[in-house]
């Protein structure tokens, strides 16, 4: 056999090698679709999964405004439904309730009558500040962290790591902002 011939055949044998049949090219096609939807369903998932919370809505910062526009000492407490808390003003500073009761989940009202928050749910009953006070809850209600700053951005209160009220600064210009997504756990009573 010449070296032609034999060069001939091995080109032959690896060009029958590399080629694709009919059934091997429909494989690999439908496999590339399958791997690009799969990406794609996957991205639009990760999409709609990534929370984007905007300002002033629930899970977000609320500016509430200057400390000046809070209410009196003691007055009823301030009800904000779209971003589910309530403002209480006490003698010791400010507090920021989330609006569901922590027995079941209820969202639960205030009672200007008794001066105190009721479930309607199971009857549990919170002081002006949250502090449990009877029912079958658990624990005191959750807050949510407030932030009070002056004009420049400078931090000059904050909510205690353990919750509890806010104190007031001294200036009036100051302004109250409350992240809706930073809850503190009440405390449990039993």
């Amino acid at each position: 056999m010449s070296e032609a011939t034999a060069s001939n055949e091995q080109v032959s044998a690896q060009s029958d090698s590399l080629a694709v049949n009919r059934r091997e090219f429909l494989n690999l096609a439908w496999l590339a679709s399958l791997g690009f939807l799969t990406l794609q369903v996957g991205g639009y998932t990760l999409v709609f999964a990534y929370p984007r919370f905007k300002e002033g809505e629930f899970g977000g910062i609320f500016t509430y405004g200057p400390v000046a526009n809070l209410p009196e000492v003691n007055a009823s407490p301030e009800n904000f439904p779209k971003v589910k808390f309530w403002i209480s003003h006490t003698d010791v500073g400010i507090v920021a309730l989330y609006k569901v009761c922590v027995h079941l989940g209820c969202i639960y009202g205030w009672s200007d009558q008794e001066f105190k928050f009721i479930c309607p749910c199971h009857g549990s009953q919170y002081e002006y500040d949250g502090t449990y006070r009877q029912g079958p809850a658990p624990r005191s209600l959750d807050q949510f962290v407030i932030q009070i700053v002056d004009e420049n951005g400078n931090e000059l209160a904050r909510t205690p790591d353990s919750g509890g009220p806010v104190a007031l600064p001294d200036n009036p210009n100051a302004v109250v902002r409350i992240d809706t997504g930073a809850k503190i756990i009440g405390e449990n009573h039993a």
